[in-house]
């Protein structure tokens, strides 16, 4: 068989034809949920069935075949638990083919993602329904689907070549957007919060966001509720904005209840008063966390154009300077060229910045290097892990859930006797968060289900359960932490403990710096799956400005987890209320920074007046 390289060679003067269907691409995508997660590595994204152990709806799509004869068929799968070698595969599937299932079971084989062979078919010129059929629900995933009328096509694996495979097989239409103030990447509270204000203060503004509803952690697909305290000085009018769209959460009921005297506070009682469960915080209802709100407010502002399921995967620079971004649109396949001014990294995970080559530090700095006393001897790679949160619900019936042989092994001493799995069920917490957040999703879900198999069916107070099943697992990751991008200043411990003024502060930060470590358990083989939090309480602090811009990149701003400071510092900054502010903060020095045709940093030392009257002046 000829490798792609080989093939491409001659593929027109033989007139062969190759089909390539992203699965993500699906008309229909029934019960399957699409999994953006690991672009950055896997260079596409790919559909899961979700099922919690039931098989979910099946995916469908019609393909439209330019010649009649006998094709080839590769599905490009894994076997998700392979890594872990159980010697099971739970995530199976089936492909039909205008409605006959070919033979091999597909998520059966390697570890690795590959092109699993399908066989082949006879198909008549003209439309074809590609079905894919989920036999477990335990997350079976593919990626994409290949059709070829030559059988000697052996489709790559190796990134680079798969990535042109794909591009030249695809053939993606490309759009351009010019004359952006201000580009947003990433569609989280921080984002939001830069949008919306930098489109307030007269910004032509385009968000981006790769998931197909905002929110970030404090959506339904996530379900982490808001916290830290807004309204604090120097600027006691900042963090408004949150209220517009944010949901209900347990500091803005803690605020109410101190003072239920306001018209804001009366109203926030009176909500909880008739809807009681807004006040769970975590891994609570999806109504809790108010998708559709944020949505309304984003697109209700005529300065902002929103692009969601979309994903930037590379940008262009002038200089040290970012002129544009590529984004993929990751349900149509279709790119867009967005160029802008101005840039701002809202994504958590620094992906903006990353890709534009600014300065940044990730894992856990050494005493010797910030002068922290909290910081370790030695510098090392531990990060706050990813939280997939969970939960079970009690019906009138007795359920029942499989054994899960390809999971996390529990025993009576190592189980976890839960319904609710809340914020400290977290992984990776030694691994990348960007390149290896696959797997540490994935081993989140082999802990959830193999403790559940567990109590379920074999512990001792398994009649506890009888009647519970499991109703909600996160699939898309809750992170902490991953990169953090450098600004002209990165805030430390000390400046936090020692009240260290500013003459550029801004936002306050009220959280505890509140760090997460991984808990070992006595005889258990595998890694840790949960953590313990080592809070130190702080007096409010107020944040300077030079910790919201890149200190290389001189046209892009930040707010988020991925801001200049130190792995400590990030312990009281990365909660979202806090982050709210910070997008605040950004959207008013952009809107400064368009006015004045100037960067980030000359706001700090120019403008630095008129940022503060925009503060005060809300």
């Amino acid at each position: 068989m000829k490798k792609w390289k080989e093939y491409w060679k001659d593929f027109l003067t033989r007139n062969m034809e190759s089909i390539l269907i992203e699965a993500e691409h699906f008309e229909d995508t029934g019960g399957w949920v699409i999994d953006q997660q690991s672009i950055p590595t896997l260079g596409s994204s790919y559909l899961m069935a979700h099922g919690l152990g039931v098989p979910v709806q099946d995916a469908k799509t019609a393909v439209l075949i330019p010649s009649s004869g006998t094709y080839k068929i590769w599905v490009r799968t894994r076997n998700w638990v392979g890594d872990w070698g159980r010697g099971h595969a739970p995530g199976q599937f089936k492909l039909l083919v205008n409605k006959k299932p070919l033979s091999p079971v597909f998520g059966t084989e390697q570890a690795a993602w590959h092109w699993q062979d399908g066989g082949e078919v006879e198909l008549e010129k003209g439309e074809t329904e590609l079905v894919l059929h989920d036999l477990t629900g335990f997350n079976g995933r593919c990626d994409a689907i290949l059709l070829s009328n030559d059988s000697e096509l052996v489709p790559p694996n190796d990134p680079p070549e798969l990535s042109d495979f794909r591009k030249k097989l695809l053939e993606p239409t490309v759009e351009e957007y010019s004359d952006f103030d201000l580009v947003v990447v990433g569609g989280g509270i921080g984002g939001i919060s830069t949008a919306l204000t930098a489109a307030r203060n007269g910004c032509e503004v385009a968000l981006i966001h790769d998931r197909e509803v905002l929110g970030g952690n404090n959506s339904s697909e996530v379900r982490v509720g808001l916290s830290g305290l807004i309204y604090q000085e120097p600027y006691p009018k900042l963090g408004g904005l949150i209220d517009e769209f944010g949901p209900i959460g347990h500091w803005t009921l803690w605020e109410a209840e101190r003072d239920p005297t306001t018209e804001r506070n009366k109203r926030i009682l009176d909500i909880i008063e008739k809807h009681p469960e807004k006040k769970i915080h975590n891994a609570g209802p999806a109504t809790n966390y108010e998708d559709d709100l944020k949505r309304q407010v984003v697109e209700a502002e005529k300065n902002i154009t929103l692009f969601l399921f979309t994903r930037v995967v590379a940008v262009e620079k002038n200089g040290d300077r970012i002129s544009s971004v590529q984004a993929v649109n990751i349900r149509s396949g279709n790119e867009y060229i967005i160029r802008g001014t101005l840039f701002a990294d809202c994504t958590g995970d620094a992906i903006l910045g990353l890709l534009a080559g600014a300065d940044y530090r990730e894992g856990r700095e050494s005493r010797a290097m910030t002068g922290e006393p909290s910081a370790p001897d030695s510098a090392d790679k531990l990060v706050m892990g990813t939280s997939c949160q969970w939960y079970a619900k009690a019906s009138e019936q007795e359920t029942t859930f499989p054994d899960c042989p390809w999971a996390v092994p529990f025993s009576e001493a190592t189980c976890m006797h839960k319904i609710k799995g809340d914020w400290n069920w977290e992984t990776g917490f030694y691994k990348d968060q960007v390149t290896e957040i696959e797997h540490i999703r994935d081993y989140a879900l082999r802990v959830i289900f193999g403790n559940w198999s567990f109590i379920k069916n074999h512990s001792t107070r398994k009649e506890r359960y009888k009647n519970y099943s499991l109703h909600w697992i996160a699939y898309i990751g809750g992170k902490r932490e991953s990169k953090r991008l450098l600004g002209d200043i990165i805030l430390s411990e000390n400046d936090i403990i020692n009240q260290v003024p500013y003459p550029d502060a801004t936002f306050s930060t009220t959280w505890s710096i509140d760090l997460h470590y991984p808990v070992y358990k006595d005889n258990f083989e595998e890694e840790p799956f949960l953590s313990t939090a080592k809070k130190q309480k702080i007096a409010p602090y107020a944040v300077p400005y030079r910790c919201l811009y890149s200190r290389n990149i001189p046209n892009l701003f930040m707010a988020g987890r991925n801001i200049s400071v130190t792995h400590i510092a990030l312990g009281t900054v990365r909660v979202m209320r806090t982050i709210a502010m910070m997008g605040e903060v950004v959207g008013m020095a952009a809107s400064l920074c368009t006015e004045h045709d100037s960067l980030p940093p000359a706001i700090y030392t120019d403008h630095l007046d008129g940022l503060k009257e925009k503060l005060t002046s809300i």
